[in-house]
């Protein structure tokens, strides 16, 4: 297993293979002094263990993708602006000189780089986390009776409502402190939304900094400001407890990650919601999109266009330093270094960020197809257009139905030829593969009369090593994409088509 982190970015850690690590290291303690008997260890993780040796996760080559992640990091460790905030007693205790990132993809491979497990409070990036387990309860409908979708344009702690008497967006700390009073019954709010986020994090370190809540609630003015406000305009629900409401917002600012526990908590919203390391559905997909685009949107303050502008990616920062990034559908990241710019975010994270979608293309708006500038870490190596015409052809040729089957899902053009002007169905024609010929036209719809470098057609194939049954089914086949809205047919097709018709 010790080739399995720096190659294929498995922790050894990780819950999926606890059975799988617990039985080896048994099997060792049971050797007979040199000699290591035979112990089946792997069984239960198989699967798992396949894909990662085969290369089939998100992204297939993690230690190169590694690689360009901790050059990234050392560019960004050179930039030495920003402050440290100190309006919080407890931030302003931390090193200017803290720097980590830790990326957790969908399939649950890790890297981590520079100070990862030291702890630090989420602060803001705790209101999309909220936002969300609000929606997961309720549904967008009833949260937005009491909160707006729109960037408000102004500083996250300005009192400002909009035009319905709304706190603008759940980003800002109005929003914030109004969702906070739709989450549960006061005496469960807190050990709620930690077991949230504890599954969120896959059970890695999720802590509480009480001397940071004491330092938020001593210097909270302008966030009991704030509360009045709202009071006065009956943003809260019915019922509901300003001031509560207010001590359980201080509460989860004040709760701690490290950038390692924080990446699985991004990787999660990256995933719709599953916590990629524990397979455990945490939030609905509906919390989940929805958070992503108000993150888009409102999540990095006053540069949240900026942002969306030359990064394009959901993000939402924190005045302690942190930065949660969600690349959706492969991975999510912590950034964290307590140096902030002017606008509250951190100097490093923001450079990270956008290095990462310079060198890789996981901007929303990068053309995945024709942006050849940019790396694609998801590409796998056996995307190159020659093999995958070998392995096409040669799943044709074995009757691999599953291997066909992802071919298909990935777009692959299922007519491409190989040397001898031979497709996959001319293949599986030949060899007598029932299922790999029902598959091809049935499914896949390919085209039945092209020729090979011989003027043979699939069904001339089928005929000449006698398979009865698939010369049945081509001709059906035949008939049918013939008869139906295929692509138009070449000259020689018609010609083709012709002739046959003449022998049926």
């Amino acid at each position: 297993l010790n080739c399995i982190q720096p190659c294929h970015g498995l922790l050894t850690s990780d819950p999926r293979l606890h059975d799988c690590v617990h039985q080896m290291r048994q099997a060792t303690h049971e050797s007979v002094g040199p000699v290591m008997m035979d112990k089946k260890c792997v069984g239960n993780n198989i699967l798992l263990l396949t894909k990662a040796f085969r290369k089939k996760f998100i992204i297939p080559d993690f230690e190169e993708f590694a690689q360009q992640i901790n050059k990234m990091y050392d560019r960004a460790q050179l930039q030495e602006g920003g402050q440290v905030a100190d309006y919080i007693p407890q931030l302003a205790k931390f090193s200017p000189d803290l720097w980590g990132v830790s990326l957790c993809t969908i399939d649950g491979q890790r890297h981590s780089v520079g100070d990862t497990k030291v702890p630090f409070c989420l602060q803001s990036c705790v209101k999309p986390l909220e936002y969300a387990i609000a929606v997961h309860d309720l549904s967008s409908e009833c949260v937005h009776q009491f909160v707006g979708k729109e960037p408000s344009g102004f500083k996250f702690n300005k009192l400002s409502l909009n035009e319905d008497d709304k706190p603008h967006n759940p980003m800002v700390n109005a929003g914030a402190i109004v969702i906070s009073s739709l989450i549960k019954v006061k005496a469960e709010r807190f050990d709620y939304v930690m077991g949230f986020l504890k599954s969120m994090a896959g059970m890695e370190y999720v802590g509480f900094s009480n001397a940071t809540f004491q330092s938020e609630r001593e210097t909270g003015d302008r966030n009991y400001a704030i509360g009045y406000y709202l009071k006065e305009k009956k943003c809260f629900p019915d019922n509901a407890d300003m001031i509560a409401a207010l001590d359980f917002y201080f509460q989860l600012c004040s709760i701690e990650v490290t950038c390692e526990s924080g990446s699985v908590m991004a990787a999660t919203l990256a995933n719709g919601g599953i916590c990629p390391i524990t397979g455990e559905r945490v939030l609905s997909a509906e919390a989940v999109r929805n958070m992503l685009s108000l993150m888009h949107s409102c999540g990095m303050y006053d540069f949240s266009g900026q942002f969306a502008f030359h990064v394009g990616l959901p993000a939402k920062s924190g005045i302690s330093g942190a930065v949660l990034l969600v690349v959706p559908n492969v991975m999510g990241m912590m950034c964290w270094s307590p140096p902030l710019d002017r606008l509250g975010n951190s100097v490093r994270g923001i450079h990270f960020c956008q290095d990462l979608v310079s060198h890789f293309n996981f901007h929303n708006y990068d053309n995945l197809r024709h942006f050849t500038k940019k790396h694609d870490p998801r590409r796998r190596s056996d995307d190159d257009p020659n093999k995958s015409v070998v392995n096409l052809m040669f799943a044709a040729y074995s009757g691999d139905i599953s291997t066909l089957r992802r071919f298909a899902l990935s777009a692959v053009n299922m007519d491409l030829r190989d040397y001898d002007s031979r497709t996959a169905l001319h293949i599986a024609a030949a060899e007598g593969h029932v299922e790999a010929v029902i598959f091809l036209t049935e499914i896949c719809k390919v085209n039945p009369l092209m020729k090979d470098r011989w003027g043979n057609t699939p069904i001339d194939d089928a005929m000449q090593f006698g398979h009865d049954v698939i010369v049945s089914i081509l001709q059906e086949y035949q008939r049918a994409y013939t008869d139906s809205d295929s692509p138009c047919l070449t000259e020689e097709q018609k010609t083709t088509l012709d002739m046959l018709k003449s022998i049926g």
